[in-house]
């Protein structure tokens, strides 16, 4: 396989930070490797890879580990030395802001969580107390993991909505009702850190990217279905953010006429059609017609779990009226797929969100859809999974955004 671009180096001292970036993806992707492989991997020479490893050996970013352990590099003379990441070198905090909750991870450079904390938060409260209420989060997770408050590289924050990355500013959440909420300013100015913030669904792509499944794709879609859709791409082994609307494949047009409102002000979106609350509201609907299904007792009479998870239990008990509406909106979620395939044929699609909650009754008509409606077979080429990080994909991937900024694309040369 190629080297991707992002892994490519170039000797002009002008771009040290590439160079330090290359350097570390391959250490993150590929240890134990020698200076040698690391040289060869990015086409750096191996005089800049000695220096730039020297100064992260001081730094204590990176450790000798030994002979590299790969049988083909070694041939005559001495082994050569290994190198690998020191994973509790330095540390993130990942924030994922979702509808009513908010999750707090603190992990190593690897992304792994050394704890996780939660909290609930009203929709209703004012988004300034909703951040102080995460600001105090913060530090207590940090607090609870141990982690000295000096490693810490920073926060990044995954937030719903319209994120505009350079400013850290949540131009728009619709199912918050918060519009230019400064977050990276008001978290940074409470918790001491530098604060890196994006669209959550961006982020989640980033982390599948660096730590999950993507690690050897070009083009990555992370698809995911909740309260409302969002999709990130990864393009090239960069995460692509485009405008300030790039990823809202949940209103693409899917029923031209006659489709249901959406909160965007149009008509027959796809979000109107495989969004958690279209299907409850589908399933209730369903329910007053068929009194005698499960429907009833899975969206009307209270138990245990949420409306879509008492769903996908009646569908899995066999109703007949469940597992036809599933089937139905798993097609449709086929054919926004298919659009997305037709558009930037990725390799590797991710469905996360209630997709990969009910991934048993739901994936299987969106993988014979997708290849049904994507052009030229396009579809059968494209592997179809459900997130790496289930359902941590949302605090990992805000933890991803603060490794990657402020470690792994850091432009200081320090960490």
């Amino acid at each position: 396989m190629a080297t991707r671009r992002s892994l490519l180096g170039s000797t002009s001292s002008a771009i040290k930070s590439h160079n330090l970036r290359a350097i570390l993806l391959i250490l993150l992707w590929h240890q134990p490797v020698s200076r040698v492989r690391i040289a060869r991997l990015t086409g750096l020479s191996t005089t800049t890879v000695t220096n730039l490893i020297t100064e992260l050996l001081a730094q204590g970013i990176v450790a000798e580990i030994g002979a590299e352990q790969l049988d083909e590099e070694r041939g005559v003379g001495r082994p050569r030395v290994a190198l690998r990441l020191v994973p509790e070198a330095r540390y993130a905090v990942g924030v994922h802001i979702g509808v009513g909750h908010v999750r707090v991870a603190v992990t190593d450079l690897f992304a792994r969580p050394l704890h996780l904390a939660e909290i609930e938060h009203s929709i209703d409260q004012p988004a300034e107390q909703v951040l102080q209420a995460i600001a105090a989060l913060v530090g207590e997770a940090i607090a609870a993991s141990g982690v000295h408050r000096a490693q810490i590289l920073g926060v990044g924050v995954g937030a719903s909505g319209l994120v505009d990355p350079a400013r850290g500013v949540n131009v728009l959440a619709p199912n918050l009702g918060w519009r230019d909420i400064p977050i990276r300013d008001m978290l940074a100015g409470c918790c001491g850190l530098p604060v890196f913030v994006d669209n959550n669904v961006r982020a989640m792509a980033l982390a599948e990217a660096l730590f999950g499944a993507g690690k050897d794709v070009r083009v990555l879609a992370f698809v995911y279905a909740r309260i409302g859709v969002g999709a990130g791409f990864i393009l090239d082994g960069q995460l692509y953010r485009g405008g300030a609307g790039a990823g809202e494949i949940g209103h693409m047009t899917v029923v031209a006429d006659g489709g249901e409102p959406c909160r965007c002000g149009n008509t027959g979106c796809l979000e109107t059609l495989v969004s958690e609350p279209a299907i409850v509201r589908r399933a209730q609907a369903l329910a007053v017609q068929q009194p005698d299904s499960l429907l009833v007792h899975a969206v009307s009479v209270p138990g245990n779990g949420s409306p879509i998870e008492r769903l996908f239990a009646a569908a899995r008990a066999g109703d007949p009226a469940a597992l036809a509406l599933l089937d139905e909106r798993a097609a449709y979620m086929g054919i926004g797929l298919a659009n997305l395939v037709n558009t930037l044929s990725p390799e590797l699609i991710i469905l996360g969100g209630i997709f990969a909650q009910g991934a048993d009754l739901l994936l299987p008509t969106v993988k014979r859809t997708l290849r049904e409606r994507a052009f030229a077979g396009l579809g059968e080429r494209v592997l179809l999974r459900t997130p790496t990080f289930g359902q941590d994909a949302g605090v990992i991937g805000a933890a991803a955004l603060a490794l990657d900024a402020f470690f792994y694309e850091q432009t200081e040369g320090t960490f």
